[in-house]
């Protein structure tokens, strides 16, 4: 029989949910988008919340539809692509990227400001100590409620509302002048900068996750599974849309405070000096530390367990441990080398990743899904290539007749028509058609 959740657990999933999602790239980004944006904020702001907060929870409302992950949304794919594209997916948010971005904000932030000579030594040993902790939270997959939607999560909590309503009724400075993609196209620059939070991407991970954490509580219903995946997830959209708002501010704001600086730590940490002296600066520290600290627990939770379940014969403890060894020495190439590398990754994957959800959500509609699911991601994959190919530099002026291509979104459209005709071209396969009938 499903266990029903107190109302102090469902809270606690949503707070939970919401920490696993606030880590590195949703403390460094919006200040320095922000800051870019400028007089142009509300557009831009609109733009990176689509991405950072919209399709994330779009994306937990797929997995809970679906019923499980990554794994289980793309079961209509052939075994081994399903398999390879998941693999990629945890790859990018596990130890080549996101994880070890983790600790590295966590460092720029929290650590590297109260040092005399911080260098590559002072790294070395943050990544060690950082990736330790990590690591041991995340072999016990079955206390992270307890230990991180009851205990380090309101606390954080506290911390990043007190800054917001700090930020919102006194600011430091007035709206900043626009630059870059952001005089002419503030709201498509925002959607493509909330790619760098890769928080769609962890969805498709955190959901399972949260869904593991529900099934260790005692509930099995799909019904209750659902329910309560929504109520986190809506928890944690809302959460993340305030500390967005709040940092996007701060930064469109700190052109005064901060002028030529040219990432988000950096332009946080002169703010909160300016605002609260070293007492806000060490709050700030340790309310980085903690979301990055929480987020890291759950990528390497979610990218062992993964590991694990593709080989049952894979021990999970030590599927652990050689994850964090792997984060704490990626984390060693510094954070502009890891941001630089991770944007042509991000513009390849995240359209196939979109594609996976819509069709998710739509599979109902579909008439022959493995046909569908095969074509809508090819599709999707082709046109994030192009993408990918340009941002890392190749000329690629020769495919400027694709709509929405020299702004970077030339795999909307194709995407969307492949998905209608998906569902209004493609007839049921034999073996659909069979199934319909009995």
């Amino acid at each position: 029989m499903s266990t029903r959740l107190s109302n102090t657990d469902v809270l606690g999933l949503g707070f939970m949910t919401f920490a696993f999602f606030l880590g590195a790239g949703n403390i460094i980004f919006p200040p320095l988008a922000g800051a870019q944006a400028g007089t142009a904020m509300l557009p831009a702001m609109l733009g990176f919340l689509a991405t950072a907060v919209g399709l994330p929870l779009i994306t937990l409302l797929a997995v809970a539809k679906a019923g499980g992950g990554i794994s289980v949304m793309s079961k209509y794919l052939p075994a081994g692509i399903a398999t390879v594209f998941a693999l990629a997916v945890y790859i990018v948010i596990g130890p080549s990227f996101a994880t070890p971005r983790t600790g590295l904000v966590a460092y720029e932030i929290g650590v590297q400001p109260f040092l005399d000579a911080p260098g590559a030594g002072s790294l070395a040993v943050f990544s060690v100590v950082f990736f330790t902790i990590a690591g041991a939270l995340a072999i016990k997959p079955g206390k992270l409620l307890d230990y991180i939607g009851k205990v380090i999560t309101p606390l954080l909590i506290l911390l990043l509302f007190a800054l917001a309503l700090t930020v919102t009724f006194a600011p430091l400075g007035e709206l900043g002048v626009a630059s870059g993609d952001y005089l002419t196209h503030p709201f498509v620059k925002g959607f493509q900068e909330g790619y760098n939070t890769m928080d769609t991407l962890g969805s498709l991970i955190f959901g399972m996750l949260v869904i593991n954490v529900m099934v260790s509580k005692g509930v099995t219903a799909k019904a209750d599974i659902y329910k309560y995946l929504m109520i986190a997830g809506t928890i944690a959209a809302t959460g993340l849309a305030v500390v967005y708002v709040s940092l996007f501010y701060l930064g469109a704001t700190s052109q005064g405070v901060a002028p030529g600086s040219s990432n988000g730590p950096e332009i946080l940490t002169l703010y909160i000096i300016e605002l609260f002296g070293t007492p806000g600066l060490i709050a700030l520290a340790f309310a980085v530390v903690m979301a990055c600290l929480t987020t890291a627990v759950g990528l390497v939770s979610a990218m062992a367990g993964f590991l694990n379940q593709l080989r049952p014969q894979w021990n999970y403890t030590w599927l652990v441990v050689i994850n964090c060894c792997l984060c704490a020495l990626v984390m060693n190439v510094g954070l502009s080398q890891l941001i630089a590398l991770s944007v042509p990754v991000l513009f390849a994957i995240y359209p196939v990743a979109i594609a996976l959800v819509a069709l998710t959500l739509c599979k109902d509609w579909l008439g022959n899904k493995a046909l569908s699911y095969k074509f809508v991601m090819v599709v999707a994959l082709m046109m994030g290539l192009l993408e990918s190919m340009k941002a890392i530099g190749f000329e690629m002026s020769s495919f400027n007749y694709l709509p929405l291509f020299e702004i970077g979104m030339a795999w909307c459209l194709p995407t969307l028509v492949a998905l209608l005709i998906a569902i209004f071209g493609f007839k049921k396969s034999p073996q659909e058609a069979a199934l319909a009938a009995d």
